[in-house]
């Protein structure tokens, strides 16, 4: 039996092995073609091409090209799972400078339009945290807005979540989880014709595995090396859209006095500022509290009293 289940399991891996070297579709047909056949030939049972032809399926599922269009849809799940669990901030002037602010630097971003363009919006939250969904949706704790003392503090927080965006993280992280979700049914088909309900039922979280992914990724954060990328990012939007650089460092200083690794905010979903900072010290960037009278006068005007 043990044998059995072994030789299945091989070849459902061989059908994801071969979507990765052909295109998906030309890999459905001739997988399906391939289990009718044995199946006729008696080969296979029925029931078990009618798994092969779902392992396929499952697997080319997971390489889809992501449309914008769908990335918005995405992202709109992602930001609605977020605000089951943080309330919009009701700040109307508030929410209105931040997306002054966050449009305009998105302007200088490798990538300015979305499909249904940028929105920020503060979360009424004393957490210390920013969520980056995919699209262009960028929502900010109350906790992290008050630990910026300048605009340009407050321009660096957003042009790190736009740096998100502009890389589509948010992406990477849910086609990596799409991935596993058809790993796992690999696993699942290849020895559910040996004996179980239990085993077929597994099957059924691979369409449910979206809502899994949005709430994983905005409790456990990116990686340390897409954080590092969205910093990078960050710096570019700063300087070209003239904001000083340094206040990214300047930004994460502020959040280093509040760093505690047993915090399930922005200790949890980001590697610890020291690490970020001495990453940007290598770019060059060096910590600036400077500010623009203007930009300052306008940042004290919108945040003060919330």
């Amino acid at each position: 039996m043990k044998s059995a289940f072994c030789k299945k399991l091989g070849s459902a891996l061989v059908v994801g092995s071969l979507v990765l070297a052909a295109g998906c579709e030309t890999v459905n047909q001739i997988t399906a073609a391939a289990a009718d056949v044995a199946a006729a030939t008696g080969a296979i049972t029925p029931e078990q091409a009618e798994s092969t032809k779902r392992v396929s399926t499952a697997v080319t599922k997971t390489f889809q090209d992501i449309t914008p269009e769908q990335e918005y849809y995405i992202g709109r799940t992602v930001a609605a799972t977020v605000l089951t669990q943080h309330k919009p901030l009701p700040a109307e002037k508030l929410n209105a400078y931040l997306n002054q602010v966050g449009q305009s630097l998105a302007q200088f971003s490798e990538r300015p339009e979305t499909f249904g363009g940028y929105h920020f919006l503060a979360l009424d939250s004393a957490e210390i945290n920013a969520f980056a969904a995919p699209g262009g949706l960028i929502l900010v704790t109350r906790g992290l807005l008050d630990c910026c003392q300048t605009e340009d503090e407050l321009a660096a927080v957003l042009a790190h979540e736009i740096g998100h965006v502009e890389k589509q993280h948010g992406l990477r992280a849910i086609r990596t989880g799409r991935l596993n979700s058809a790993l796992t049914i690999l696993a699942v088909e290849a020895g559910k014709n040996l004996g179980g309900e239990q085993l077929a039922e597994v099957t059924k979280a691979f369409d449910e595995s979206i809502n899994d992914i949005t709430t994983t990724l905005m409790n456990s954060g990116y990686s340390r090396k897409l954080e590092y990328e969205a910093d990078a990012a960050a710096v570019g939007i700063l300087r070209r859209a003239g904001y000083q650089s340094g206040a990214l460092v300047a930004m994460l200083e502020n959040m280093a006095k509040n760093w505690d690794s047993s915090r399930h905010d922005f200790a949890a979903t980001h590697p610890a500022p020291a690490d970020r900072i001495a990453q940007l010290q290598k770019l060059g960037v060096a910590s600036t509290k400077a500010s623009a009278p203007a930009r300052q006068q306008r940042f004290l005007a919108a945040t003060q009293g919330q």
